[in-house]
């Protein structure tokens, strides 16, 4: 039968207020980083929190993340405030700070261990970015599939995709505006996907061009904002759509210009 989590880690392994509430407020900034939603992580940080027993007081907010930790029982309380991470999404990061969270949780590490594994983590994102490249474009010709093209505008799509997505991981990485990268990528992706409507190559042309913006859709803060507004985070749930709406209006106008560039009619 498990133990209770309170007899797991003894007082002398418990960190000192202070020094868990530095250490769960890098967590939680480092956990919406990455695309996480707000009660993802409230439960993990009170479940690390509990281990260690103490209570966790969260204030969510669209770019910052505030936490008081106290001891049971006691008044005191310890304050940080850490700025969210501006990281690409990672379901990898997301996946691989949950576990961290359930171990700590089941007793199976320790403080200092939990902070070791939390620096391999964020210093080391296993994803090839060859392997996501490539899922990407895949990915985007199946959606133009989907959509009912054939096998000329599924490689179209694809090789607009591939071009666009590397783009845009180079301009991220170095440091771009997110709003401008989804306008140059958008803008790339739809000049290359209408070079089947100058150059014909097959019966569907036009469902190249829409299809090639494809990648760009902004699903995750969509989805996120929804889930943030489901369980009363408001603040970041009118954030996250309202970044997500001018990310749609981002790639709308690359593809506006693309279509422009090449003449080809949007009506």
């Amino acid at each position: 039968m498990t133990q209770p989590i309170t007899t797991m880690i003894s007082d002398a392994a418990a960190p000192s207020p202070e020094e868990l509430g530095r250490f769960l407020s890098q967590y939680g900034a480092w956990l919406l980083g990455s695309g996480s939603t707000c009660i993802r992580v409230e439960k993990n940080i009170n479940r690390m929190a509990h281990a260690f027993g103490m209570a966790a007081e969260i204030t969510i907010m669209p770019r910052h993340l505030q936490i008081a930790v106290c001891r049971r029982g006691c008044d005191e309380l310890a304050t940080h405030l850490s700025a969210v991470r501006q990281t690409p999404t990672s379901f990898n990061i997301i996946t691989r700070l949950s576990e961290l969270s359930w171990a700590v949780a089941d007793g199976r590490i320790d403080f200092d261990t939990a902070k070791q594994q939390f620096n391999q983590i964020i210093s080391s994102d296993r994803q090839s970015k060859a392997a996501v490249l490539l899922m990407v474009a895949l990915a985007n010709a199946s959606f133009c599939r989907l959509f009912g093209g054939d096998a000329a505008a599924m490689a179209i799509v694809g090789i607009a995709t591939l071009c666009g997505y590397y783009i845009k991981a180079v301009l991220v990485e170095r440091g771009i505006d997110i709003r401008a990268v989804f306008i140059i990528c958008a803008l790339v992706s739809s000049i290359l996907g209408a070079t089947d409507i100058l150059f014909p190559h097959g019966s569907t042309p036009y469902i190249a061009v829409a299809t090639s913006v494809l990648y760009l859709v902004p699903g995750i803060p969509f989805l996120n904002s929804f889930s943030d507004l489901l369980h009363r985070h408001y603040i970041c749930a009118f954030s996250r759509f309202a970044d997500a709406v001018i990310l749609t209006g981002c790639l709308s106008a690359g593809l506006c210009g693309g279509m422009l560039l090449m003449k080809i009619g949007m009506f």
